[in-house]
């Protein structure tokens, strides 16, 4: 009937593509095609679900509705409901007293129960205070694992060790927001009080991913308990933050920098288990929430080439060693746009990085909006839907349970590498912020919230009447580490803070000065005659289309041979080819970037009988270290001009560029310009050598388009009016005017970097 081309797409003997996610052949660099493995379920389960087809839809319904009714918020206004028509046995023939066989119906250690015994089962696993949502999941495999291991989580013991554990870091996080709160009373610090839970998220998460050998999580986080999670399990040094509250740097003080708030702080910190260490790299966040999230995916890209994961090497998986942490709040993740165009780009090629952990901290509001004003469906993980990822919901008030589900999703997203969500329903002790008084607006939530004791407290007393834990130990935890924290307050005036800029592959770098400096951007004729030869060469195997063939290949040929008339194409192309010559990556991204938005560029070839692609620029030498990754992008401009400014801090031996289709489309992008592009070094000393071509032109495309909206971005420089600008300015405004001055400005982006290294 058919044979295969590669892995994704057939073509059939009457010459049409059958495909369900098809894009690229294997000669491109930054992907390679997933290996799928068929999935058949066995003849005698088969079998066993006809035979039981009563109970067997019985078990589906829970596994689809069950979530509607579980008790997974921790301060429900409003009746729980207790009965759903769908789970009704009587629905599906059923009495209490059959028996029935559970053999891959049921995950159960007895091959046959009683219908009641299995509504109990499923109650306990669906119904309870954790629930999941993961019957649209596309694949049957998937689903299949998915029912068969969250079956499994009430099963599952918890060290006591471990137990003893989560009590003493929950209260230690408790005890940190009453040591601000006495110390700082006007203090905003967004506080993890009444979202403890998520404490037992994070301890499992870095603990699983060292096991699993996995080097680097890069983690993007809002503001909510974010203090909490630094100065505890990341280590961050509580003696910084007390620097910054007397008003000092945390910086050295030679940089010419503003520093920020204290809830957009970072961490990048080892943690070792035992042999085993994983390092943790919280970025830093602006106020706009979500917006870091693309810029986390990016970094983990970004390293992911470094490391040769995944897509970048010749074995393995996307985030065998690099792994993506996504942390949101409940509105936010609903409410803003960044999401579902970070999600959109979740499985896409040059853009996906093995699957994200997505982790909500649920507030059940966002700063005085309840959640059913705050979005028109039932969860606010509900995007989730869009890219097939599973959710599994749950009551904070429950640590052992979050413990539990981490280890699930954590699995999942190793097993099938796609991205997954955990939803912890927890409360804000306090309004958005410990100044806000939230009763205004939520009286009824607050009075119960008011009534509530707190969740470090429950835990402890649950493991106390577990006699796992004493009121002498509970209260030793406390005082203990309110006296560490007194004692950091009061030696914070002699604490030196670190230096957080130019580390990593920046290290040996400096702070740009305000001068300005000549730099060496030319190339040998030689070599750039040779790369206008390669830039055009294809294997003569490859069916080129015939216009290209004259209008671009021809064309060019003629003028690398002339040495003369070279076009922004060709000018733009031998920029490229010489830095991959001398062994830099280039990285472009943006819409339809591999041809060009005005069909000039065509760095990216296809075959017009089997659509495989192929970069020329790939191909100039059998040694070659450098490359061209070619990445055409998703409808957006916000998400993925964020994962690129992401891309571009992790090292400055790439040019990564960012090409908006047409110029003004970059306002779709103001957020991440506004808060990453334009002040990320003056807020956070990051470094980024990131380029934002934005073309427009006065050729009958309409007033939108003859503008690239310049004005905006000279609004937004440090550029001096009085005098030339120095290497110091923030923003490089160019419009060159030569095909020539293009070619420069492109090669001074990385020599630049490289000269100022040696």
């Amino acid at each position: 009937m058919y044979k295969f081309l590669s892995n994704n797409f057939r073509v059939l003997k009457n010459g049409k593509i059958n495909c369900s996610k098809w894009y690229h052949s294997e000669n491109v660099f930054g992907f390679r095609k997933k290996v799928k493995e068929d999935y058949l379920i066995t003849e005698d389960i088969l079998q066993n679900r006809s035979k039981e087809s009563n109970f067997y839809r019985l078990v589906t319904a829970y596994r689809e509705h069950g979530h509607k009714k579980a008790e997974i918020d921790p301060v429900c206004i409003k009746e729980h409901i207790k009965q759903l028509p769908e789970l009704n046995i009587s629905r599906y023939s059923l009495e209490n007293g059959d028996r029935v066989n559970t053999k891959g119906i049921l995950e159960c250690d007895k091959d046959e129960i009683t219908v009641q015994e299995a509504v109990i089962i499923l109650e306990n696993s669906y119904a309870k205070h954790i629930s999941a949502e993961f019957s649209y999941l596309e694949e049957e495999e998937e689903r299949e694992w998915f029912a068969k291991e969250f079956e499994k989580l009430q099963h599952i013991t918890i060290d006591d060790k471990v137990k003893i554990q989560m009590a003493k870091e929950m209260l230690k996080a408790q005890e940190f927001d009453r040591f601000l709160a006495a110390k700082y009373p006007g203090l905003k610090r967004y506080g993890g009080e009444g979202a403890e839970g998520m404490i037992p998220f994070f301890m499992e998460l870095f603990r699983l991913s060292a096991k699993e050998g996995i080097s680097e999580i890069v983690s993007g986080m809002p503001h909510r308990g974010r203090l909490n999670i630094l100065t505890g399990l990341l280590q961050y040094p509580p003696s910084q933050i007390f620097l910054r509250l007397k008003g000092e740097k945390d910086y050295p003080g030679h940089y010419q920098a503003t520093g920020d708030v204290l809830s957009h702080i970072n961490a990048s910190v080892d943690l070792h288990y035992g042999n085993e260490k994983v390092h943790v790299t919280v970025l830093k966040n602006p106020s706009h929430l979500e917006a870091v999230n693309p810029v986390s995916v990016g970094k983990t890209r970004a390293k992911q080439m470094m490391h040769r994961d995944g897509d970048y090497g010749r074995d393995g998986r996307l985030s065998d060693k690099i792994l993506n942490l996504q942390v949101h709040g409940d509105a936010a993740l609903m409410g803003q746009g960044v999401n579902q165009e970070t999600l959109n780009m979740s499985q896409t090629p040059h853009f996906e990085v093995g699957g994200s952990i997505h982790m909500v901290t649920n507030n059940q509001l966002g700063f005085t909006t309840p959640a059913e004003r705050g979005r028109s469906s039932r969860y606010c993980t509900d995007l989730a839907k869009m890219i097939s990822a599973p959710v599994v919901h749950v009551n904070g008030d429950h640590p052992e349970l979050v413990f539990k589900a981490t280890k699930l999703v954590f699995d999942y997203q190793r097993k099938f590498r796609k991205d997954v969500f955990l939803d912890i329903n927890c409360y804000r002790q306090w309004g958005h912020n410990e100044l806000d008084d939230p009763s205004f607006t939520n009286p009824l939530m607050y009075k119960i919230i008011r009534s509530k004791k707190t969740v470090p407290d429950l835990y402890s007393e649950k493991l106390i009447a577990d006699g796992l834990l004493t009121e002498d130990e509970k209260n030793d935890i406390t005082s203990s580490h309110s006296k560490w924290l007194n004692d950091c307050y009061k030696s914070c005036d002699s604490f030196q803070p670190q230096d957080p800029s130019f580390n990593g592959n920046w290290k040996d770098f400096e702070e740009a000065k305000d001068q300005v400096t000549v730099w060496d951007t030319g190339v040998d004729s030689d070599v750039l005659t040779f790369l206008g030869m390669k830039s055009v060469q294809y294997p003569d195997t490859f069916n080129i289309h015939p216009t290209l063939l004259k209008s671009y290949v021809k064309n060019r040929l003629s003028k690398i041979s002339e040495g003369a008339y070279i076009d922004w194409a060709t000018a733009e192309t031998l920029a490229f080819g010489s830095l991959l010559y001398e062994g830099f990556n280039v990285r472009i991204s943006g819409q339809d970037v591999g041809r060009g938005t005005f069909s000039h560029r065509h760095v990216m070839l296809v075959d017009q009988e089997t659509n495989e692609l192929y970069i020329p620029l790939n191909h100039l030498h059998k040694d070659q270290q450098g490359f061209l990754e070619i990445a055409n992008s998703t409808l957006s401009e916000e998400a993925v001009i964020g994962f690129e400014y992401g891309f571009s801090l992790e090292s400055p031996r790439n040019l990564c560029i960012w090409e908006a289709q047409f110029g003004d489309f970059f306002n779709g992008a103001q957020i991440p310009v506004d808060t990453f592009v334009t002040c990320g070094e003056t807020k956070w000393l990051y470094s980024s050598g990131l380029t934002m071509l934005l073309p427009h032109g006065y050729d009958g495309a309409g007033p939108d388009h003859s503008s690239a909206r310049i004005e905006r971005i000279l609004l937004q420089t440090d550029s001096k009016e009085d005098r030339v600008d120095g290497d110091n300015v923030n923003l490089q405004v160019c419009q060159p005017s030569t095909p020539a001055q293009y070619f420069h400005l492109l090669r001074r982006q990385v020599t630049q970097r490289v000269i100022q290294k040696k």
